[in-house]
Order: C-alpha cells, then structure tokens, then sequence
C-alpha cells in the first residue's frame, strides 16, 4: 500500500490561519486538511508557525510569530501561564471564554447529539463578575529543586513541576498556607516523594477552605505512616493560621500517580470544616468531593431546581449525588430525594450533611447508580424527576435505560463534558424525551472546562 503523504514536515515553518480551540485550548489550523494543533493562539489568529512533531493524523506545532491577532486577546496575568497547565485560556478575554464556552456546547449537541438547535435554547454562558481566586481547594505535587521543596501543578504534558508562589484562580489563603507548609518542611529536611524511585515521603499538600466559614484543613499526602517532626510542624502551621481547624496525613504507600491512598488520619483539631452552598451547609472532610467553585455551584444547582419545577409533591432520583449536595437543594422543594452514590464515604458524608441541615426527607443508598436505581424501580420506587450528575464519561447506559422505563416527567441534566452530555442527550431523545433548553454554567473560568445543565422533558408533556 503506498503511503499517504503527510502535508507538513518537522522542523519546516507554516504561515497558518487558525479556526478552532481543541478540547485542551490548543489552537487548530489545517494545511489541506491536515490539522495542526498550537498553544496559545485563538480562533481567527494568524501566525507563523515552526512543526514539533508530526504523527500519522496530526502534527503539533510552537507558535514563532502572531501575524493577525484576534480581538479577544489579553495579556495572561499569571507569570507562570506559558509553562503550567492549571490554566488554559488566561489569554483570551473573560468574555470570550463565556461565547466560546457556549459555543462549545451548541457545537457538540449539533454534531454528536444530532439535536435540532432551532428547537432547544442554549442560553449564553452564566460567568462570574470576578473570575479569578474562586477555587477553595489547592491540590499540589511536591518536588525538590537545588536542596529545598517545590510544589505546584506540572508543566503541561510532563511531570515536570512548576514551583508557584501564587496561583492566581486560587483562594488566595490557600495559597499562603500551601508557601508555608512547603517551606516550614524544607527548613526541617523533609524530602519529596519521587515516583521513578519511590523514595522520599511528602508526595501531595493540599489546603480545604471554607468561602462561607473561613475554616482552613491542610492534608499531608506523604508514602509512610510516619510524621517527621510533627509536633514541631502542627505548632507551627497552627500557630501561623488561626483559621486552620483541621490537619490531617493521608498515607498512599502505592507507586502510583493516583493522589490518596486507603488510609487517612487526623493529626490535629476536626475530621471535618463546614462550608454553605446557599441556605444548605456541609461538613467537609479530606476525601470529599465538594465543588471547588461554591460561587458558580449555587448558580448551577439553582438553574438545575428550577429545572426540576418542584411544587412540594414529588419523588426525586438523584443520580451519583456524591456528599448530597444536589440532593440537599432538591430536598428544600421536594416531597421525597432518593440519592445513589458510589463511594461509601460520600455516602456517610451525605447522610451527615441532611442531619446537619433538619432535612429528613432525603435518603441515600450505595452502590453504581446503574444496579441501584434499577432495583429501587422494581421495589415499586418511581420518580417524577430524576437529576443526574455523572462523572466525564456521563451515564451509563443501564441507567438510560432505567430512565425510559420508569418515565419520569422531567429529567435534569448537569453536566461537567458537554460531550456526553450530547451523546446522552440523544439516547433519551430516541427514546421518548425532549431537550427544552441548555444552560452553560462557568464554573472553572481561565479554563477549557464547561459544565452545562440541560432541561429535559418527557414529550406527553409537551404535547399536552
């Protein structure tokens, strides 16, 4: 078989026009159809353009010179932005990001949904008034460079660390607690975790905090039960930052880039700090999985409520309702919230979290979303709505099955991969419902991330 012909060369220099933004904020440009993905260029931008790499279906390139700038581009704030891969999009504008990000969501419902968009509304982006310093949890590797420790996010396609002093779409308490935790260890000789040789023992620092509360948890993520200097360490972090209430050792003796292993102590104060999410308020403990971004999750969850179109009346199904943060909102204006959650720790925290509020109109089960809700059906249980949230990869089919069967008049969707979000978004439409509208929520400015919230309905009720 003769060898197709690859239209650019390595190391060979391109003047390209640019069209699109990958998945991952890299620009796309095509010579005769043969795409070539850039950082840091725009849509509508041209640039002379020098080959890295040329693969069988795609080459990358490193953008030399922008010979056509796009309207929209900003001068990225951040020192570090070029090298980190925390951040995607800090140079295009915040109101750019909000037309692309919707943009993005009518794209993947058109073509992999098949959906009919002069039917379905896909509202403009909600955003934030200030889209900076919103995240409330640092999560960082720990290095060593030239005798002392680094911590920051890795540079992006490699595990290379970029030592940050300050991460501008952090809280910026995290910040100052994550520089004195790196630096209260390397004065006292703490080594960092090496994954080539599992040697070393701090691996991960990371910093809860409380937007509502002010509460602060610090989490050592280190290879070994042991604590070098602990008492010396908690006197000094605690003595430093009141607001700490909680210091915790997670202990991941695996040789594995997964962040926490099984087992987890607290070393100091609580298991858990309190955070609000509107009227509802939650304990959190180091292994929760609570929004980063509270500010724009009370803007998503409220969107998905007033999709629900609770009177008081109904049975709701919340689908992998994680500590019961959906389920909470929903229980507020339900008659009755059923939330399934895979991960029995979500589940404790999720039955904490409605006695901590006086809701006791909300029960939870464990176990994938698919087995449970399928047996609750045959247990004669039946919702008039059910919410999903489900991971990237969306919902599994024995759920959209389960979904059909059971009918429910509303369906509500929120979605953090609008991908799947469409591909999902078509099995229920084949199989009796209708997407009225989509909501694009920004919950992760700077970022390529979108998460949307889509309003379906079963068609006997549009029809009526």
């Amino acid at each position: 078989m003769p060898k197709t012909e690859v239209p650019v060369q390595k190391n060979e220099y391109y003047d390209l026009t640019f069209e699109d933004l990958t998945h991952e904020g890299a620009g796309v440009a095509k010579v005769q159809g043969f795409p070539i993905f850039v950082q840091n260029v725009l849509p509508g931008e041209s640039a002379k353009v020098k080959i890295i790499k040329v693969k069988k279906g795609f080459a990358f390139g490193r953008l030399m010179a922008l010979t056509e700038e796009s309207p929209e581009r900003v001068e990225a704030p951040c020192p570090i932005y070029k090298e980190c891969g925390g951040c995607q999009l800090q140079h295009l504008s915040y109101k750019g990001q909000l037309d692309f990000k919707q943009k993005q969501v009518e794209n993947v419902l058109s073509r992999i949904g098949k959906l009919d968009l002069d039917r379905i509304t896909v509202h403009p982006t909600l955003g934030m008034n200030d889209p900076w310093n919103y995240r409330n949890k640092a999560q960082v590797p720990v290095g060593e460079r030239e005798g002392a420790l680094v911590a920051g996010f890795y540079q992006q396609r490699s595990h290379e660390i970029i030592d940050m002093q300050k991460c501008l779409i952090q809280q910026a308490e995290n910040d100052d607690v994550v520089q004195a935790v790196k630096e209260i260890c390397s004065r006292r000789g703490i080594r960092a975790y090496k994954e080539e040789t599992h040697k070393g023992w701090l691996r991960h620092i990371m910093v809860r905090y409380g937007q509502v509360s002010g509460e602060m948890m610090v989490v050592f993520v280190t290879r070994t039960n042991d604590f070098p200097h602990k008492t010396e360490i908690i006197e000094e972090i605690t003595s430093r930052f009141g607001q700490v209430k909680s210091i915790v050792q997670n202990i991941n003796i695996k040789r594995t880039n997964v962040i926490f292993g099984d087992e987890t102590n607290v070393l100091w104060g609580e298991e858990y700090i309190y955070d609000s999410i509107g009227d509802i308020r939650f304990a959190i403990s180091a292994r929760s999985f609570y929004q980063v971004n509270p500010e724009q999750t009370k803007v998503l969850y409220d969107k998905a409520l007033e999709y629900a179109e609770l009177t008081g009346e109904e049975t709701v199904i919340d689908a992998y309702c994680g500590i019961g943060t959906i389920s909470l909102f929903l229980a507020q204006k339900a008659k009755k919230v059923y939330g399934v959650e895979i991960v029995p720790e979500a589940i404790e925290d999720a039955k904490r979290n409605a006695e901590l509020n006086g809701l006791n109109n909300a029960e939870f089960g464990v176990g994938e979303a698919e087995v449970v809700i399928p047996n609750w059906y045959k247990q004669g249980i039946k919702a008039d709505t059910i919410v999903v949230d489900p991971p990237r990869k969306g919902c599994d089919e024995a759920l959209l099955k389960t979904i059909l069967d059971m009918k429910p008049k509303r369906v509500v969707y929120v979605s953090c991969n609008p991908g799947t979000l469409a591909r999902d978004l078509q099995v229920l439409e084949q199989g009796g419902y209708e997407t009225v509208e989509v909501q694009p929520v920004d919950m992760f400015p700077q970022t390529m991330h979108c998460e949307a919230v889509a309003k379906i309905v079963l068609k006997e009720e549009t029809d009526a």
